[in-house]
């Protein structure tokens, strides 16, 4: 591969999701990927599913839930608790950049391969360690799971319906976000110690918790509660900080208004033909202060018009809106299309494995589409 980090060799000791989703984004920049994984099994997500793919000879493969995240790395399978396993992981140590890995704390210690012990055979490797609560503080030792720290975090007391509505109360994201997150942090944590060891010669080591990524991308909803005390609650599809900004319903289903600033919402009353709306409520901040005036009189001029009638309107005048789609709907729009966020890869098998696209363009060294998640020999 001829990415940006081509020159990159990274040992993956990284399982399920936050540590694969990282290592599968360096190695979509050319970073040579070797996952290393338990004899017999591998990864606990190869049999996550169903969906599984069909392998060419018509077999059940790996499920879909492995395939996300794995794209562009080779497999090994070493059993690590072994001499022998042990020996190999130091061997490939010493020819690695990056060691990414999501054991429990202390547990890599009991082998020899915690970063203390390895950086002796490699002073320049840059080692992560990925876990639930960190290395360090009263619950380093809790396993940690991507549920447990959206509700931990806070981030389910902001997600769902409003308290007294029904189907109110406690949500996760549709997504292992806190898990995604993490692996982006850690992405971002390797790459600047990349660039601290061009300048130094020196590796380092990088500790990293889902609680802490999950509470650090809390970014608006965290600083609400700082500045002002008190914790945010559950809205729904409304936004805290900015009016109109959720689902609205129309005559024929659903549509997305997210006017996020003054000039958006004097187009929208002009289309609407409510010029006493822009008078009453011409900034945010007003109409933040009183959305419950505000947003059922908006509902009704939306339920005028179908979901396609006001998308039309309102993208003429340039007012921010869209549909609501299913993930099917979303692989079909033209944009996404336009954008080829839908690659295929084809295992040396013959097995052909859709993989979504890396959203990162380069001009110079594009992303390349070179590996298919590695099949498990046994």
């Amino acid at each position: 591969m001829a990415g940006p980090l081509s020159h990159i060799k990274l040992l993956d000791l990284s399982r399920v999701l936050a540590g694969p989703w990282s290592t599968q984004m360096l190695g979509d920049m050319g970073a040579e990927v070797t996952k290393i994984e338990r004899p017999g099994t591998g990864d606990d997500t190869r049999s996550w599913g169903p969906p599984f793919i069909t392998n060419a000879d018509g077999s059940l493969g790996d499920a879909g839930y492995f395939l996300c995240s794995n794209r562009n790395k080779s497999s090994l399978q070493v059993d690590i608790t072994s001499a022998e396993g042990q020996a190999k992981i130091r061997e490939l140590v010493q020819e690695s950049d990056i060691l990414v890995e999501n054991y429990k704390v202390g547990g890599l210690k009991q082998y020899g391969l915690d970063y203390d012990s390895l950086k002796v055979l490699n002073p320049g490797l840059i080692y992560c360690s990925i876990t639930g609560f960190g290395q360090t503080g009263p619950y380093a030792n809790r396993p940690g799971y991507d549920f447990l720290i959206q509700a931990m975090s806070g981030l389910m007391s902001v997600t769902g319906e409003k308290d007294g509505m029904p189907g109110a109360g406690p949500q996760k994201v549709g997504i292992a976000i806190s898990d995604l997150m993490t692996g982006m942090y850690a992405t971002v944590g390797v790459l600047a110690a990349l660039a601290h060891r061009d300048k130094t010669g020196e590796g380092q080591y990088i500790d990293l918790s889902l609680l802490d990524c999950q509470i650090a991308m809390q970014s608006n909803q965290n600083m609400n509660y700082l500045i002002e005390g008190t914790s945010p609650v559950r809205m729904g599809n409304a936004h805290p900080n900015i009016v109109p900004y959720q689902v609205m319903a129309t005559s024929d289903g659903f549509l997305i208004l997210a006017i996020g600033n003054d000039g958006q919402f004097t187009r929208f009353c002009a289309i609407a033909g409510r010029d006493d709306l822009r008078k009453e409520y011409a900034t945010n901040a007003l109409r933040v202060r009183h959305r419950h005036q505000l947003v059922p009189q908006i509902e009704d001029i939306i339920k005028a018009k179908t979901t396609a009638q006001w998308i039309n309107i309102l993208e003429e005048y340039n007012v921010p809106c869209g549909p609501v789609n299913t993930i099917e709907q979303a692989f079909q729009d033209p944009q996404v299309i336009h954008r080829n966020m839908q690659q295929t890869i084809t295992r040396p098998d013959g097995t052909s494995i859709p993989v979504v696209a890396n959203p990162i363009n380069f001009s110079k060294t594009p992303v390349e589409y070179i590996m298919a998640p590695p099949k498990l020999d046994l």
